[in-house]
């Protein structure tokens, strides 16, 4: 099976290796890239848990002055590991839904405890912070990084990716199915797709994608793209 990955290199390097280990043809092409904002130093004894829906709030975080035993919840898998890694011990994960991850804050976190900081990008798909603020809880949400479009394609990559369209394409957030039209556009490829399968992330991204004409569409959570290997 021909796949093709689309989130930076970093993000991507050991689903990369493990798929050609499967005997996969593995295409990389990174639709965005991440650029750091600067934000506000987070008071350390301001808040009593914090809240990453992505392992790049995580990275582009000063994690000097934060306590790491603070209840610490994460999304998914991907970003629970990189709170491990950079020295978090008191970590709730969700399976890599924000909606689920949602429900965890709300059955783990009592609002009485005290103030919530929620650290992200500058796109989300969810509103988690307002939707908490409705339920009754003092959150206050730090953007840190944002995604910028990647404008610059190697040509003999796009030739050969012609040449032979994936059979699966995986889309990561809004930004990259805008980046990903964009590019189908630009190459005028978008009668090329009919037998790829799109996997997405959400409801949202896939409609920015609903245009071209997929195989199929899959929704997915992280940590469940080797799953989908055998469902189509």
């Amino acid at each position: 099976m021909h796949i093709l990955l689309t989130r930076p290199l970093e993000d991507s390097s050991e689903m990369i290796i493990k798929f050609k280990s499967l005997g996969h043809q593995v295409s990389h092409l990174p639709l965005i890239n991440i650029v750091p904002l600067k934000y506000e130093e987070i008071e350390p004894l301001a808040y009593k848990g914090i809240i990453f829906t992505s392992s790049n709030a995580i990275k582009y975080l000063d994690l000097k002055n934060i306590d790491k035993k603070i209840l610490c919840f994460c999304v998914g898998s991907a970003t629970e590991k990189k709170a491990r890694s950079v020295g978090f011990q008191n970590i709730i994960a969700a399976d890599g839904n924000v909606n689920n991850l949602k429900e965890l804050i709300l059955q783990n976190f009592n609002k009485e405890y005290g103030k919530l900081v929620y650290v992200s990008g500058e796109i989300i798909s969810i509103d988690l912070d307002h939707q908490l603020v409705s339920a009754g809880y003092n959150i206050e949400r730090i953007v840190n990084y944002k995604s910028i479009h990647n404008k610059n394609f190697d040509e003999n990559f796009i030739r050969d990716l012609k040449l032979k369209i994936p059979d699966m394409v995986f889309i990561y957030s809004q930004n990259s199915a805008i980046s990903f039209l964009d590019f189908i556009k630009i190459h005028r490829t978008e009668n090329l797709w009919m037998n790829t399968n799109l996997m997405c992330i959400g409801e949202k991204t896939s409609s920015i994608l609903n245009e071209i004409k997929w195989k199929k569409i899959f929704l997915f959570n992280p940590g469940e793209e080797e799953f989908l290997l055998y469902k189509i």
